[in-house]
């Protein structure tokens, strides 16, 4: 049996203009990621990354902080879907004067949902559908790479990981939309693939920030 660790990235730079990087509390969070699970014992015989500058960081801090030696291999399959294009592709997308950060996020929330609805998808560069099939076909990969008994890591994004843990329990489209609200930066999904197929065993652990300071437990 094979063991897949899914680990959404640290804290982004969400509300600047350059999202694509981690800010210093998204550094910590994979630092302490790092060296959870080193703790934990686990040692990769695979590490994958989607392409995105804060899949690379994220990566580069937990290996850090759990002093593994292993080669880094990049799936770009395994990035999130471009946010910035996907709301460009939305008529109701524009910027509101005045507006407050709980209702820009609700507003951001709303034109994602437009998006996965599956009823506006050729005005997107990257339709839901095709979101999804992309990053089932990375799941599909990593999981040819393995041997039994082996375990990979992949750093990825919320939105790839919401989609492998709602197709595997069944959720769908409805599961995905709930659960990506929710995934928390550096936590830690476990899929397991064996004889008995491929399973979810695990969602959004991220126990490594607890008790460790209040402001380290972040979604964005």
């Amino acid at each position: 049996m094979s063991v897949l660790l899914l680990v959404r990235h640290g804290q982004a730079s969400w509300g600047e203009a350059d999202y694509d990087r981690l800010s210093p509390r998204g550094v910590e969070q994979s630092r302490l990621l790092g060296a959870a699970l080193a703790g934990r014992a686990v040692r990769p015989d695979l590490v994958l990354r989607g392409s995105l500058r804060r899949h690379r960081q994220t990566a580069d801090a937990a290996i850090e902080g759990a002093r593994w030696e292993v080669p880094v291999v990049e799936d770009a399959g395994w990035d999130e879907f471009d946010h910035m294009r996907t709301l460009s592709g939305s008529v109701d997308w524009q910027e509101i004067e005045g507006e407050t950060y709980d209702d820009r996020v609700l507003r951001f929330e709303a034109t994602i949902e437009r998006w996965a609805s599956g009823r506006h998808d050729a005005e997107y560069h990257e339709s839901f559908p095709a979101f999804t099939s992309r990053v089932e076909g990375a799941l599909a990969r990593t999981l040819d790479r393995l041997e039994p008994k082996q375990t990979a890591v992949v750093f990825t994004s919320g939105g790839p990981v919401s989609w492998v843990t709602a197709a595997l329990s069944g959720g769908g489209v409805p599961a995905w939309g709930r659960l990506s609200k929710v995934v928390v930066n550096s936590s830690v999904t476990k899929v397991l693939a064996g004889r008995r197929g491929t399973n979810l065993i695990s969602f959004n652990d991220h126990a490594h920030l607890e008790g460790v300071g209040a402001d380290l437990l972040t979604y964005r």
